[in-house]
């Protein structure tokens, strides 16, 4: 089927390919709403991203972000509070999250976590088919319908009667979706995702005495806050929703987002249930925003854990916040997953995780999430032991985060296996990205696009200013010209000739190379990437 099988409105175009079941979600009525959606709110979507440019010159200048902005002291002196979160999100212990494919939705649903966060952003590939699809899964999953035979190993998948409180992510708001064009320019990949959610899935969810429940991605401003609340309250008028039935968890997984933690949940505080730590893309965001700054260069990834004192204060910092405005503070992602056929290692991936898991309730987080269900039943009996009630809203420690607290980067080396895992996870995980698995184990991690960037910007700022190893070898273009051609020679033989086409990996090393030597920063390595799958 091509798109004038659909029933489009005035000035949309849809130029993505349109297979069986598609029309049931791209309906003229969904499209009218995401339309109706971008003509209101793509300038502003604009503003926000060239405030982003103006904001990264002034970084880059050496100005550092600060608390005490004048104009929102008033809402950083109030007592006010959020609106209290509906009663099937006031226990979240346990949350794992993955791709929006329908083995890993039902999977999901079924691991015995409190809450399912399927995601379009960081661990899918937003593909024109991975984006449509789904959407078509996650509204079979809120009808209670969706199923999966896979014949080729006999096994069929099919919902449990007690299944997560299913949560969704939809991209950032720097992502476009462009398979979707409205009077000429490609909607955005975030209104796209939730657009698509909420017109097709809030009757069933109101059914169920749920609603549509949304993580939002990658925030940076109380601007930025304030662009989604407008956007929460024009779909509830527009959908003929109550006021507080869409509600949302914001991740801040970005230093600037650190400095207006108040400002955010104030911005969304009648729809807004909690915060969560993203840690690995906070990573990135402070190595993104300070990359030009040779003051704040980190050590290897692997010296950059959730103990080490700037990471600390900012975890710190959201549980306080959260729990003086009475929202959910949910902890990070812990990346360990099981490892087969190796005990030892696998006994090291469960250890980790349980000291991840028991300092995040210790310090006062209300949840924490998880990638692999085989991680659940741990997690959930830390939380067990330390929260026996539904949450911990009410306990305050009385940290205050400084900016040199938040700012000061830890101390730790570089070596020359942290530059060559930060290569070979940034190719490998990028051309499984690109092959359209977003979420990727690799190395008994699951990574996805967060982890990725830290390693390409850790390498782009490590050449940039000429950083050192821990031997003394200087880290310039030479070096890891050679460091490319040597690690991608070893993927070629694990990979062997006959696979090799169908890999990926040559098409992702060119776009590592470029994200790494290129003089300029480039913000989201989806973005030149996205280029090669849409």
């Amino acid at each position: 089927m091509s798109a004038s099988s659909l029933t489009l409105p005035d000035g949309v175009t849809i130029t993505g390919a349109i297979n069986p079941g598609y029309e049931t979600i791209l309906s003229l009525e969904a499209l009218s709403f995401i339309a109706d959606l971008h003509r209101r709110f793509e300038p502003a979507r604009q503003r926000i991203l060239e405030a982003r440019k103006t904001r990264q010159k002034a970084l880059d200048a050496g100005e550092d972000p600060v608390f005490d902005a004048p104009q929102t002291s008033d809402i950083r002196a109030g007592n006010w509070r959020v609106r209290p979160a509906p009663a099937d999100l006031q226990d979240r212990r346990v949350e794992i999250t993955g791709p929006v494919d329908r083995k890993m939705i039902i999977n999901a649903l079924n691991s015995g976590a409190k809450c399912f966060m399927a995601d379009f952003e960081d661990a899918s590939t937003p593909s024109w088919a991975n984006m449509v699809e789904g959407q078509i899964n996650l509204r079979d999953a809120n009808a209670r319908t969706i199923s999966l035979v896979d014949e080729a190993r006999g096994k069929s998948y099919s919902l449990n009667d007690k299944t997560a409180v299913l949560m969704v992510r939809p991209r950032g708001w720097h992502l476009p979706e462009a398979h979707m064009q409205v009077d000429g320019t490609a909607v955005s990949g975030a209104l796209f995702d939730f657009g698509l959610y909420v017109f097709h899935n809030h009757q069933a969810l109101k059914g169920q005495s749920s609603g549509p429940y949304y993580y939002l991605p990658k925030l940076e401003s109380a601007e930025e806050a304030r662009l989604w609340n407008m956007v929460i309250l024009h779909a509830q008028s527009a959908l003929g929703l109550a006021p507080g039935t869409i509600r949302v968890t914001v991740l801040i997984e970005t230093i600037m987002a650190s400095f207006v933690i108040d400002e955010i949940l104030y911005a969304l505080r009648d729809n807004i249930v909690g915060l969560n730590c993203g840690r690995w893309d906070y990573i990135f965001s402070y190595i993104k925003r300070f990359a030009r700054r040779p003051d704040r260069v980190l050590p290897d990834r692997a010296h950059v854990s959730m103990t080490v004192p700037f990471m600390r204060a900012y975890s710190r910092q959201v549980i306080e916040t959260c729990h003086r405005r009475g929202a959910h503070a949910i902890g990070g992602m812990a990346a360990q997953i099981p490892v087969r056929g190796d005990n030892a290692a696998n006994d090291a991936a469960f250890a980790k995780v349980r000291a991840d898991k028991e300092r995040e309730v210790k310090d006062g987080h209300d949840g924490t999430w998880v990638a692999h269900p085989g991680m659940v039943a741990l997690a959930t009996e830390v939380f067990d032991e330390h929260m026996p009630a539904a949450n911990q809203i009410e306990r305050q420690n009385g940290f205050h985060a400084s900016a040199e607290d938040l700012l000061t980067p830890c101390s730790g080396p570089i070596t020359l296996g942290g530059v060559r895992t930060n290569i070979e996870v940034g190719i490998l995980y990028i051309a499984s990205w690109l092959r359209g698995q977003g979420a990727a184990p690799i190395h008994n991690l699951m990574e996805d696009a967060a982890t990725a960037e830290i390693s390409r910007a850790q390498l782009w700022q490590w050449r940039t200013h000429g950083a050192k190893l821990d031997d003394g070898q200087v880290i310039d273009t030479d070096f890891l010209e050679a460091q490319f051609t040597d690690v991608l020679q070893g993927l070629k033989t694990q990979t062997g000739e006959n696979d090799w086409a169908t890999s990926r990996i040559d098409d992702a090393a060119r776009v590592m190379r470029t994200l790494v030597f290129d003089e300029e920063f480039i913000e989201f390595l989806t973005l030149p990437a996205y280029e090669l799958v849409k």
